[in-house]
């Protein structure tokens, strides 16, 4: 394992990155999504996102999807979530915090949220 980088996990491995989204100027319509690399603040990309364009990353075909409700450990505590299997994926969405998943698993790698701050 690489000791100065903490983000290495072992011999031969990339390391770990930590990104961050942001919604803000939110409206009926949408908000704008910034979206950046925990370890480079200054480099923001925004864009204007619609709530329809973001549902559409979680609807999921029926007959091949199956849901569940199950309780995750997460840097958030431990939640209750909706477990979608998916051809894609397998996606938890938190019942007590809406919006996007907080964790998902695809193509071999796993995403998961740390935090959630309102302003």
């Amino acid at each position: 394992m690489d000791a100065t980088d903490p983000h290495v996990l072992g011999p031969g491995l990339l390391p770990l990155g930590e990104h961050v989204n942001r919604f803000r100027e939110t409206d009926a319509e949408g908000a704008t999504l910034d979206r950046w690399d925990a370890d480079d603040p200054k480099a923001v990309v925004s864009s204007r996102v619609t709530w329809a364009e973001l549902q559409g990353h979680a609807a999921f075909d029926a007959a091949t999807t199956s849901v569940s409700t199950v309780s995750l450990t997460t840097p958030l505590g431990d939640l209750t979530c909706r477990k979608y299997d998916t051809d894609d994926g397998v996606f938890w969405f938190s019942i007590t915090h809406p919006g996007m998943p907080v964790q998902y698993e695809s193509d071999g790698m796993r995403t998961t949220v740390l935090s959630i701050d309102r302003d």
